[in-house]
């Protein structure tokens, strides 16, 4: 049976837009170029890196039975009203966003496109990349217009792993559209499993929405780490500090410090903005500078770790580690860009024996090797010299840790004031 949607592209983007589209009742098919991957996929096997951790076989095996289907054969792109790329955009070893993927999943679209379709890129781009970059690659490949024979937008996504209060239906959708009729078209899809849907001017607004939110969240990352390192060297307790913060009704929005920042929303700073095909060089030296900030809080974590055990007569040559939460966020197996990698390869090269905890990844390699995986996490931390708390996940007892753990240095202020060592 045709479907009116595709997804393209089922990482960590495609498969949450699938499954709330499929949870809609739209009949979606996703579609994936690696034929291997796609059969995984359709055993309830989900990819590395593909999102919350927190969606299992047997939800997978739901959304088949509500009609999602999973497919390598690109024919299917052409029989649905709807296709919404969502590629992958890694940054590169240059630090650039790498829009091939993009371009692929365009040029494959692009021979099965039909009139009338709505097109919907919800990749991260740069600003104009919807225009001039994904545009032409549909127009030549199909021989349609956009805006005349079919409808071209962009829309970030807004996806929060693991967030239980903010979901599809109760986030507003921005949607930026290359026509007032593009922007119509996709307002009608988007619609149809969202309360709000906030329309943007065009597509080049819609792209630096994305831009801005990124960014924001992390010059205050950066902000509030600054403050954790000032307040450490005060003796002031940062997270009492937060507390009182937030209670101000206005001009205040709390964030909280950590070992770092992951996660695929990439902060768009100088290097990103300097695309090669725009000729774009803008300098966002806020940007630039809460990069270098936030990129310093793992050196920051691991000399910690190392005063810590010397406070307690204890040498970080030798000394077992454990490392609780490696994803890149509370309660996801994502660890795309996760600090606790950094972390780890500095205590490895200090010489201290690590191991891990993590209820949602199974395995973690770091500097090529594989890091032991504890079986029972309090077990763990009563046998480790140090057991340090990078992600605070709810199936952690956070005062049960504080009184097993030989020593515990918790990262994210989770645990009861007095419990632990806090950042």
């Amino acid at each position: 049976m045709p479907a009116d949607l595709a997804v393209i592209g089922l990482g960590h983007l495609g498969i949450p837009l699938a499954r709330w589209a499929t949870a809609a009742g739209i009949r979606t098919v996703g579609y994936d170029p690696d034929p291997r991957a796609a059969h995984d996929l359709r055993a309830g096997r989900l990819p590395a890196g593909s999102g919350e951790g927190l969606l299992s076989a047997a939800e997978l095996r739901r959304m088949a039975s509500q009609g999602f289907r999973i497919t390598a054969d690109p024919a299917e792109l052409g029989r649905v009203r709807t296709a919404v790329i969502c590629a992958p955009t890694p940054r590169g070893d240059d630090r650039r966003l790498d829009l091939s993927a993009v371009g692929e999943a365009a040029r494959t679209l692009a021979a099965r496109l039909r009139p009338h379709t709505t097109v919907l890129l919800e990749s991260t781009v740069y600003p104009g990349t919807t225009e001039e970059f994904l545009r032409p690659l549909l127009e030549e490949g199909s021989g349609l217009r956009a805006g005349r024979d079919f409808h071209l937008a962009y829309s970030p996504c807004r996806h929060d792993p693991g967030n239980r209060a903010h979901g599809p239906a109760n986030t507003p959708k921005v949607i930026g559209g290359l026509t007032p009729a593009c922007t119509e078209a996709a307002a009608a899809f988007y619609g149809r499993f969202t309360e709000k849907v906030v329309r943007a001017r065009g597509t080049r607004e819609a792209e630096t929405v994305k831009v801005l939110e990124t960014n924001y969240r992390h010059v205050n990352i950066a902000l509030v780490n600054e403050m954790a390192v000032y307040c450490h060297d005060l003796g002031v307790d940062v997270w009492d500090v937060v507390r009182c913060a937030e209670t101000k009704p206005f001009g205040f929005q709390s964030f909280r410090p950590g070992p770092g920042v992951g996660g695929h929303g990439v902060p768009v700073d100088h290097g990103h903005m300097a695309d090669p095909q725009r000729g774009l060089g803008i300098p966002l030296r806020m940007v630039e500078l809460a990069q270098q900030v936030n990129g310093r809080m793992p050196g920051y974590v691991t000399r910690r770790c190392t005063a810590l055990l010397n406070e307690y007569g204890k040498s970080a040559r030798g000394a077992h580690v454990l490392l609780l939460g490696v994803g890149y966020k509370a309660d996801v197996a994502d660890a795309e860009g996760s600090p606790a990698r950094e972390i780890a390869s500095r205590l490895i090269e200090l010489g201290a024996r690590l191991s891990y905890h993590d209820p949602y990844v199974t395995r973690w390699r770091v500097l090529g090797r594989e890091v032991e995986r504890a079986d029972s996490v309090y077990e763990a931390a009563a046998d480790a010299d140090l057991t340090v708390l990078l992600q605070p996940h709810r199936t952690y007892d956070l005062q049960g840790l504080s009184v097993k753990a030989q020593l515990l240095l918790d990262t994210r202020g989770a645990g009861p004031a007095g419990t632990a060592h806090r950042l």
